[in-house]
């Protein structure tokens, strides 16, 4: 199977025409389209009907989780409840399979990596904070035991590893994502783990245990000189 992801489309009420060609070829090269996260840039209603415009018509399944910039507006059951009503399989602590294929998925959160984790001790704020990070990594690794296929593939919006964070402000790695997810992921066979999020970091780096990990969010993937989404063989 081959899998194209991209994340951070960031999709305007003024992006008709926009979305579109950064998929151009993607139905001719790959047989599953992966979305990570953040596909709105507000939240809003009127943005994802804009990207249901710009999905139109694409002849292959899409597997999404939505982001931060998703949740903004606070209309991100709405937004789920639109994209499935076009065929979009959404995952938020779920799992589908296509093909041989699973795919497992969460948004994912904030929280640090390996001896540098932020630890819920505290003020309440904090530790209200840091369980968000716990629950993730909890509902992603629930989800993981539903599967039971050949190939598994994880979609996070947030980064599991610092090394795709590399060329963000070292200040910031700690709200860009959480190695609770890649401990979670690496408790598992997975394959690959796709993620976006982070505009400034690097394209490519994996996990303790050694599973590929991708930021394919687009803003990276053109500032390295690539095609907007990234192609990968299962």
């Amino acid at each position: 199977m081959k899998i194209a992801a991209i994340a951070d489309l960031h999709c305007r009420r003024n992006s008709v025409g926009e979305i579109r060609p950064l998929l151009a070829s993607v139905e001719t090269e790959a047989d599953v389209l992966v979305l990570a996260g953040d596909l709105t840039d507000t939240g809003l209603r009127d943005e994802i009907a804009v990207l249901e415009g710009e999905l139109a018509g694409l002849g292959l399944p899409i597997v999404a989780v939505l982001g931060n910039h998703d949740h903004e507006s606070d209309e991100a059951e709405a937004l789920t409840e639109m994209l499935c009503n076009i065929g979009v399989q959404v995952l938020d602590g779920t799992v589908c399979e296509v093909g041989n294929v699973g795919f497992v998925g969460t948004k994912g959160f904030c929280g640090g990596f390996d001896d540098l984790f932020i630890h819920p001790f505290g003020e309440r704020a904090l530790k209200t904070f840091i369980q968000a990070s716990l629950d993730e990594a909890v509902r992603l690794e629930n989800a993981l035991v539903k599967l039971d296929c050949p190939h598994k593939v994880a979609v996070l919006h947030y980064a599991p590893v610092r090394d795709t964070l590399e060329g963000e402000p070292l200040e910031l790695y700690p709200f860009l994502g959480s190695s609770r997810l890649a401990n979670a992921l690496d408790r598992h066979d997975i394959d690959v783990i796709f993620h976006g999020h982070a505009h400034h970091g690097s394209p490519k780096g994996q996990t303790a245990g050694g599973i590929p990990v991708h930021n394919v969010c687009r803003f990276v993937r053109h500032r390295f000189g690539q095609r907007p989404y990234c192609l990968l063989e299962i």
